[in-house]
């Protein structure tokens, strides 16, 4: 499990492997075992909606349903929702996608 920012999406969406995090997320996806990601981002509904959804679309990438941080404030700000994390690393593990991962 990874609990992820806007800019480590990116990175992982754009394959660009620059710190010991990434080289490790990297690492574990070669070996062919899940990476849960647990997204925590002020721009998720907005500029990284479309990394979100290139991880969403590759082998080995889950993600931990998460909801809006706060729809008034914080528009596009994105949270997940830590009551399906164990449950979202359980569906990894089969390798299925939780869902719905908007809540």
């Amino acid at each position: 499990m990874h609990r992820v920012h806007g800019n480590t999406i990116s990175k992982l969406a754009l394959d660009i492997i620059d710190t010991p995090s990434l080289m490790a997320c990297k690492s574990h996806l070669r070996n062919d075992r899940p990476l849960v990601i647990a997204p925590s981002t002020n721009n998720g509904l907005s500029g990284n909606a479309e990394n979100i959804g290139k991880l969403l679309n590759r082998r080995n990438y889950y993600f931990v349903p998460f909801r809006q941080d706060n729809p008034i404030t914080k528009p596009k700000s994105i949270v997940f929702d830590e009551n399906y994390l164990i449950k979202t690393i359980k569906f990894a593990l089969d390798k299925e996608q939780i869902s719905p991962i908007l809540l």
